[in-house]
């Protein structure tokens, strides 16, 4: 099923690649515009600036919660009626070591907020806080992309895989901009999105 965009586009390759292109020219200008400093870092409505930020100007329900019940493979995420309840209990998660700032993450992409980008908002999300934090950011070109996508699956009963990958990935270059272009690219490419490289739109 093609999604419902604002560009009219009603092919699923044409719109998979505008959906790339622009998007990762959003996450670019969120970066070197500086407006990353405005998202309210762990918290949903945070999340969904992010959301908005990259997708706005393709979909309208970038940062809106989404109204259908979803799921990738064998798993659900969250069902639509408890979502609300979900999220606001992800806001009071605590989040100031490795290990709970972690488990949030992991709270937030069983919850799965939004109908599409939920994965590539949420690891700018999730980088957010582990630099608020921690003073650390993820370098993901350190993170293999099928043990990521397994651990993220199995993390939902055993988070133990999960941690252990990321922080082995952990640098201290929280301001590096090429190291949050080449994140971007990384992180779309764990989705199948491997058209455009960040730096170059």
């Amino acid at each position: 099923m093609i999604l419902p965009n604002k560009r009219g586009i009603t092919d699923q390759i044409e719109l998979s690649k505008v959906e790339e292109k622009l998007s990762k020219q959003r996450a670019k200008e969120l970066f070197d515009s500086g407006d990353i400093e405005k998202v309210e870092v762990g918290t949903f409505e945070g999340l969904a600036f992010i959301h908005r930020y990259l997708f706005g100007n393709i979909y309208d329900f970038a940062g809106k919660i989404r109204e259908a019940n979803i799921s990738k493979g064998n798993f659900r995420f969250a069902p639509v009626m408890y979502l609300e309840a979900s999220l606001k209990h992800i806001d009071a998660m605590a989040q100031s070591s490795f290990d709970e700032i972690i488990e949030k993450y992991v709270e937030m992409n069983i919850a799965h907020p939004f109908r599409e980008g939920n994965g590539r908002a949420t690891r700018i999300w999730l980088d957010l806080m582990l630099k608020k934090e921690l003073q650390k950011v993820i370098d993901y070109n350190r993170v293999d992309k099928d043990e990521y996508l397994s651990a993220m699956e199995r993390g939902v009963v055993k988070d133990i895989e999960i941690k252990h990958l990321l922080k082995e990935a952990l640098t201290d270059k929280v301001d590096d901009r090429a190291l949050f272009m080449s994140n971007i690219d990384v992180s779309y490419y764990y989705e199948g999105y491997t058209q455009f490289k960040t730096e170059e739109l």
